[in-house]
């Protein structure tokens, strides 16, 4: 039992429940106190009640799960809150029906107001890519630019391309593809770079519907369990993070990472202004190697099985990823960096590797987002260079329904290699990818323990030997995701003197069949304290 500081008066108790506080020292309890911000005591239902004035709210969670709040360690945050108000393609399930809801939507929205968003997938209709001419017909008005759900293809209509000035002339990019016909027509596919070339064009929302955004993502975020999250966004989004938690709106903490290019402003802003609070932090910057699988732009080592011309795209090149990772390094920035495939994951841990033989020993926690597709030596270096896999457990079970097929059943195999992962004693951070993928703990818990495809074509579990334990993937995204953003200190476990921020859950994730964990609902958040959700 930790008992309180005399001075610290409790306002709020949870007894009578199933804590799991991710705590070496206490695993297990049933109950907790709050003072303010902070957990004050964790122990036993008995105790708690005793140290609670009359004046506290107590909770009796009648047996629930607690567990610590989730972090979802890679989120497109208010990109999730504006396709919650979007165009919903993510489910159309054949050609008809996507461009059904595209009609259905464009008769809600004013003429020349630009759709966007969409998170289409063309494996629900056998993988042919859609066209522009799937629409022209039925978006006269309107300028569409919606994207696949991994966010490295877009389709654009006819009014978009008119509206961007573009035309088939217009020159192939680095790092991208124009999808062409064999006339050299458009289709209205554009891949990671060149998917700039109109949006640029599209019209800046009003700082109005970026706060209406945000507020959208925190609070569907907060029915998740979700407290914490690393949004990988741009200096945009740390200025609508800003606004906001200067009028005291924030519900969710954010760790704002910007653009790896950008590291010299990073590196001024944190001289001038500090990392940030409990709320808002800055000092981590996001670069990219490669797009995606499913997009057929993920840097691949081999040609993929499915078009033998073809191994993928490379971003940026590993000149300018080196000297930006240098720099930033050098400037006590934290590195993140996109790399799916497995060429690009191990590009990325090359020259992580030598930045740190060139800049010393230090706390740096280098991170690689996604690390999808290593190959299994290349595991082993998440391990010995400490390289923190920042990784989304949804894809493997939304992936898996195709990858084989892309890239063939032996690299298949360590395809989020979670279970390698910790064998390997690598940093082991969960998230989500939202907008890409729904900022679901609980569904991605299931996920992990499972590996059963959406498809329920793997009901024993996709390459099974990769699950891992209801413990471990709840570690992944509690105290992995505060020690991937140099949080752990104050969250991602529940002791005293951490920040009350949990969750509590109608089931007991470690006691259910794990095909159930899925399932089980989330029935309160506590940010900072303070209920942030509860379920009516």
């Amino acid at each position: 039992m930790h008992f309180l500081a005399q001075t610290a008066v409790i306002t709020l108790a949870v007894v009578n429940a199933r804590i799991w506080t991710g705590d070496a020292r206490r695993p297990w309890a049933d109950a907790l106190a709050v003072a303010g911000d902070r957990i004050t005591a964790v122990g036993s239902s008995a105790e708690i009640r005793k140290l609670a004035p009359a004046t506290a709210r107590i909770i009796d969670a009648h047996g629930a799960m607690v567990a610590p709040g989730f972090t979802d360690a890679h989120v497109h945050f208010l990109d999730g809150g504006f396709a919650l108000q979007s165009v919903k393609l993510r489910d159309a399930k054949t050609k008809a029906e996507f461009i059904r809801r595209i009609a259905a939507y464009a008769k809600t929205v004013p003429a020349g107001a630009w759709i966007l968003n969409g998170d289409w997938d063309h494996e629900n209709w056998g993988g042919e890519l859609p066209h522009k001419e799937w629409i022209d017909s039925v978006t006269p008005n309107n300028p569409v630019w919606i994207n696949r759900l991994d966010g490295h293809m877009n389709l654009a209509n006819s009014a978009a391309l008119k509206a961007a000035g573009v035309t088939k002339a217009v020159k192939d990019v680095s790092g991208g593809t124009i999808v062409r016909e064999a006339n050299g027509e458009l289709t209205g596919i554009f891949k990671d770079n060149a998917s700039g070339i109109v949006e640029g064009h599209i019209p800046n929302p009003s700082d109005a519907l970026k706060d209406r955004a945000l507020d959208a993502a925190m609070t569907y975020v907060a029915e998740q369990g979700v407290t914490s999250v690393d949004n990988m966004g741009s200096w945009d989004d740390l200025a609508v993070f800003r606004r906001a938690h200067d009028a005291g709106r924030l519900r969710t903490r954010i760790y704002a990472y910007v653009p790896i290019s950008t590291w010299q402003r990073l590196a001024g802003e944190v001289k001038a202004r500090g990392r940030g609070d409990d709320w808002l932090r800055i000092g981590g910057l996001k670069g990219f190697v490669d797009g995606s699988i499913g997009s057929h732009t993920a840097l691949m080592l081999e040609p993929f099985t499915d078009n033998p011309n073809d191994t993928g795209l490379m971003v940026n090149t590993p000149e300018h990823l080196y000297e930006w990772t240098s720099a930033a390094d050098k400037a006590g920035l934290q590195v993140a960096v996109h790399a799916i495939g497995d060429r690009a994951i191990r590009m990325q841990l090359d020259i992580f590797e030598r930045v740190a033989k060139e800049d010393g020993p230090k706390d740096r926690r280098f991170r690689i987002e996604h690390a999808q597709h290593p190959t299994f030596s290349d595991i082993t270096r998440f391990g010995t260079l400490g390289v923190i896999a920042s990784m989304q457990p949804y894809h493997a079970i939304d992936d898996g329904r195709f990858v084989e097929r892309v890239i063939g059943h032996e690299r298949a195999r360590s395809t989020y290699a979670f279970k390698s992962m910790l064998d390997a004693k690598a940093p082991l951070a969960f998230g989500s990818d939202w907008f890409v993928a729904p900022p679901t703990p609980l569904v991605g818990i299931y996920a992990a323990v499972t590996r059963r495809t959406l498809d329920d074509k793997n009901p024993g579990g996709w390459f099974p030997e990769q699950k891992i334990t209801v413990e471990q993937a709840l570690r992944a995204y509690t105290a992995g995701g505060a020690y991937a953003g140099f949080a752990e200190k104050d969250r991602g476990v529940l002791a005293k003197g951490m920040l009350a921020d949990f969750v509590m859950i109608d089931k007991d994730l470690t006691k259910v069949a794990p095909e159930t964990i899925r399932d089980a609902q989330v029935l309160l958040t506590v940010v900072g304290g303070k209920a942030v959700f509860e379920r009516k």
